[in-house]
């Protein structure tokens, strides 16, 4: 009898531990990857998101890669965007798209992450590219202005997203158009200075704004 509550003890033991890993297991799934985009004008810490796995996943790759690594921001629009991730000082990519991972959940407020994309007339499905990207500045916006942007687009604004918008600023007029994959938590101040650089023709940089990315372990 004794021998049979042995094997009981140690088979709750054994199962407790399993479940435990599994729980364990899942909770580091659940954490989201932060990178490091390191500039001459300071840094910026982001996370990528798990509900867009392909886009995290790829961009993952390329870092580890060192795709990005003295790479540009060929695109720079004061109170709307700034642009990169082409290799070197070109605005290329690796020759692949990757398809598009909307969610309700992101949108295009102040520090979010997202993949830039060819136009709808030759990219109908929204493909994103294989590797430029973009970090949204936008502006705070009043409810006049979103309610205009309403009635235009005929897309209604959650009072969720409104908030932010109102608070933070944001483009909604990107807002489930382009895969938001991840968002700034640290260095939005950053992301004003590059914005604010002198740019020429294409809206590039007079002077290179180059980068550097790691994953933060």
């Amino acid at each position: 009898m004794k021998k049979l509550s042995l094997l009981i003890s140690i088979g709750i033991f054994l199962i407790a531990a399993v479940n435990f890993t599994d729980v364990s297991a899942q909770t580091a799934a659940a954490k989201p990857t932060k990178i490091l985009i390191e500039t001459d004008y300071g840094n910026l810490t982001a996370v990528l998101y798990n509900e867009t796995p392909q886009h995290r996943d790829n961009f993952v790759k390329l870092i580890k890669q060192g795709w990005y690594n003295g790479s540009i921001f060929h695109r720079v629009i004061n109170r709307f965007m700034i642009q990169g991730g082409g290799q070197g000082t070109q605005a290329n990519d690796p020759g692949y798209t990757i398809p598009a991972e909307f969610n309700s959940k992101y949108f295009h407020k102040k520090g979010a992450l997202a993949a830039a994309r060819k136009p709808d007339q030759v990219n109908p499905k929204k493909a994103s590219s294989g590797s430029q990207f973009y970090i949204v500045q936008g502006q705070i916006l009043q409810d006049q202005q979103l309610d205009i942007f309403e009635k235009q687009t005929g897309k209604k604004i959650s009072a969720e997203r409104r908030k932010v918008y109102k608070t933070i600023g944001g483009t909604p007029h990107l807002d489930d158009d382009y895969t938001v994959f991840g968002e700034v938590i640290s260095g939005l101040d950053v992301i004003d200075k590059i914005a604010a650089v002198q740019t020429a023709a294409g809206d590039r940089p007079v002077k290179d704004v180059k980068m550097k990315i790691t994953v933060i372990k």
